[in-house]
C-alpha cells in the first residue's frame, strides 16, 4: 500500500523528519508562553509535600487514632483500596446457535427467572453488544474483499 499524496510531499520536503515547513528550529510558536525555568504548581505542590509530607501524615494518623472518624476514613482509603464487588459464577443455558438477539433474550429471561442477578445479566448483554460489533466488523470486511475481487 502506497502512502497517500500529502504523506508522500511530507516525507520529500523533510527526508530526515525534521521541523514541519515554515518552522525553524529553536524558535517558539508560542514566543509569550510560559518562560524558561518556571515550574508549574503541580511540581511546587508536589516538592512541598515531599518535605512536610509525613509530619501531615503523622498528624492525620494522631486524630484518626484519637476518634476522629474524617481522620480514620482518610487513613482507611488511602492504606486499603476500596472493595469491589464480585458476580458469583452462574450457570445457565445460553444457545450460541442462535442469533444474537436471541441470546440477549435468554439473558433476560435467565434475570426474570432469577437464575442470575440482574448485575451479571447486564455484563453478559454487554459482552453479546461487544461480540455483535465485533461480528458486524468481520462481516465488512469479508463484504469488501467480495466487492474488490469483483473489481
Amino acid at each position: 500500500m502506497t502512502d497517500p499524496d500529502w504523506l508522500q510531499r511530507y516525507k520529500e520536503e523533510n527526508p530526515n523528519g525534521g521541523p514541519k515547513p515554515g518552522f525553524q528550529p529553536g524558535v517558539s510558536g508560542n514566543p509569550k508562553g510560559r518562560p524558561k525555568g518556571s515550574r508549574n504548581r503541580k511540581n511546587i505542590i508536589a516538592e512541598e509535600f515531599a518535605k512536610e509530607g509525613s509530619k501531615v501524615a503523622r498528624v492525620v494518623m494522631d486524630a484518626a487514632l484519637e476518634g476522629d472518624m474524617t481522620a480514620a476514613n482518610m487513613v482507611l482509603q488511602r492504606l486499603s483500596p476500596p472493595l469491589r464487588a464480585r458476580a458469583e459464577k452462574v450457570t445457565f443455558e445460553l444457545d450460541g446457535d442462535k442469533p444474537l438477539s436471541e441470546q440477549a433474550q435468554q439473558v433476560l429471561t435467565a434475570v426474570a427467572a432469577g437464575d442470575i442477578d440482574p448485575e451479571t445479566g447486564k455484563l453478559l448483554i454487554d459482552a453479546i453488544g461487544a461480540f455483535a460489533g465485533i461480528k458486524q466488523v468481520d462481516d465488512l470486511e469479508a463484504r469488501l474483499a467480495a466487492l474488490e475481487g469483483r473489481a
